[in-house]
């Protein structure tokens, strides 16, 4: 080469000095260059190839994870809650299962609404790590008042879910053919004891499953105990709840649509109003109702027989706090709390029974109130007609990333939602007492309690309920009455940090 590089060289000057111009000898030098960047493409892009396919035997997830990066790189930024759970993240390294002898299947049916389904996948993953048993993927409620038919896999990853349990559970996502009822199998059908501790699923759950391979629980609601579990299970509910039960990529991506239009105006408030026809007419509470429509609501209480109570006097449910605020006794506790005619409100609820006569007060006292189909086009939303958990799911997130979120009443939704936002840095969350609440509302209606008394005593009342850390409380042998695990899960709170919340202890107890 070097022989033949001088020659040419040559050629060229004597052709320069001769006056002739060496066109044959520049078009040859410049084949020659080209010929090398093409031979050292080829090389590369071999080389690259290569590369790939090493790293996806070795990291399927490496080149996934740049990917998503590149493109997730390029999306609006939410906040930062929107880019830890954004579907558009990269899907973290998988991580080793955890090996262990299956002690049997267990089959789960939730029963209730949206967040209380929740709770209870989070309830029986603990079960399932603390039995040694293999999860199949919970069967969600199709049978309630809502009648929603909506599956796990419409709702939540159903892939995530399982991804990210493998070191703790083997989840499947159906029960293996020769156990099922085709089959002839017929596996034992039970509702586990509510608000039960360790001992129970150990004792008494456990040596069910030498006999029968397979348990189906036909109940999940409240099953596992608010304390007294150990640490380590107490933390895996945790970790269900906040990280493995991610909403699908469509109903994250209009719940993401929705926080940031409401932003793009500035701070909003998520208003849990619970004025609707099921809790009504479950809990008998008929403030502010005609005849006609009080009426209505008992005829459906008699037609769900769950629904054990069936003669309720509403004045005396409302005295005991037992009811949700109206719409008109909401307005008006907004206003006392400080909250402007300008601030904006979002409806996180679905339709309100009465419509929109009942929210007329609300609106004239706040004009700038929205809900999910004001701001979403029919066409957005139109995939979640008819199926309510979904539709829930947008209120949840919403409610998660407001800047304050008041629960008119403190059903599963309201603490599940409490609970998160505790988990996230203890965000404003008013909880309102409304025990307290009623016979102040009721002497500022009558005129024996002045604007600014009233004012005062709703801000005295819930100083400290704007939801600090504090301990969640416990009443011996009264689970129902004490503060739920979900609502405040200080076992998974304030680590890393200087918060003081556990002390040296990790509940306070009520006699």
């Amino acid at each position: 080469m070097e022989v033949r590089s001088s020659d040419a060289a040559r050629t060229i000057g004597d052709k320069i000095a001769s006056g002739s111009p060496p066109v044959p000898a520049i078009a040859r030098t410049r084949l020659q260059v080209w010929f090398i960047r093409v031979c050292s493409s080829i090389v590369l892009w071999t080389c690259l190839v290569q590369l790939v396919a090493v790293c996806e035997l070795w990291h399927p997830h490496l080149l996934a994870g740049i990917t998503s990066r590149i493109s997730s790189s390029a999306e609006l930024n939410v906040d930062e809650e929107a880019r830890l759970h954004s579907s558009s993240s990269p899907p973290p390294p998988l991580v080793p299962p955890r090996k262990y002898t299956s002690n049997g299947f267990l089959r789960v049916s939730c029963n209730g609404g949206l967040n209380q389904m929740r709770a209870a996948i989070c309830d029986m993953v603990t079960v399932a790590r603390l039995l040694n048993l293999t999860l199949v993927v919970p069967e969600l409620d199709k049978t309630s008042f809502w009648a929603d038919p909506s599956n796990f896999n419409d709702i939540f990853d159903v892939r995530h879910f399982i991804d990210s349990l493998r070191d703790e559970v083997r989840i499947i996502k159906r029960i293996p053919k020769r156990f099922n009822r085709k089959h002839g199998f017929i596996p034992l059908e039970m509702p586990p004891v509510s608000w039960s501790n360790e001992k129970y699923y150990l004792q008494q759950i456990l040596p069910l499953f030498g006999k029968h391979k397979v348990l189906h629980f036909n109940k999940t609601d409240a099953r596992l105990a608010n304390n007294g579990i150990p640490l380590d299970l107490q933390k895996l509910r945790c970790r269900v709840n906040f990280q493995a039960l991610k909403f699908t990529p469509q109903i994250e991506t209009l719940g993401y649509k929705l926080v940031r239009m409401l932003r793009e105006k500035g701070p909003f408030v998520a208003l849990h109003l619970r004025y609707e026809m099921d809790m009504l007419a479950f809990s008998g509470c008929t403030q502010g109702c005609t005849k006609e429509e009080a009426q209505v609501l008992k005829q459906m209480r008699y037609q769900y027989p769950w629904w054990r109570e069936k003669e309720i006097v509403s004045e005396e449910r409302r005295s005991q706090g037992l009811c949700p605020l109206t719409p008109e006794e909401a307005a008006l506790i907004l206003q006392a709390l400080g909250f402007g005619k300008d601030t904006q409100i979002y409806i996180a609820a679905g339709e309100i029974y009465g419509s929109e006569r009942r929210l007329a007060v609300l609106r004239a006292a706040f004009p700038n109130i929205v809900k999910k189909e004001m701001l979403l086009a029919p066409t957005e939303l139109q995939q979640f007609q008819n199926h309510s958990s979904q539709m829930a799911a947008l209120d949840f997130m919403v409610s998660v990333a407001s800047n304050t979120f008041i629960p008119t009443y403190d059903g599963n939704m309201a603490k599940v939602v409490e609970g998160h936002r505790r988990y996230l840095g203890f965000k404003k969350t008013i909880l309102l007492d409304r025990k307290s609440l009623v016979p102040l509302l009721d002497m500022h209606q009558n005129r024996t309690l002045s604007w600014n008394e009233f004012v005062a005593a709703v801000a005295l009342v819930h100083e400290k309920r704007m939801g600090q850390p504090t301990h969640r409380r416990v009443i011996v042998d009264k689970p129902k009455e004490e503060d739920y695990f979900y609502a405040n899960p200080q076992e998974c709170l304030c680590e890393g940090t200087n918060c003081d919340l556990l002390g040296h202890g990790n509940s306070s107890k009520t006699q």
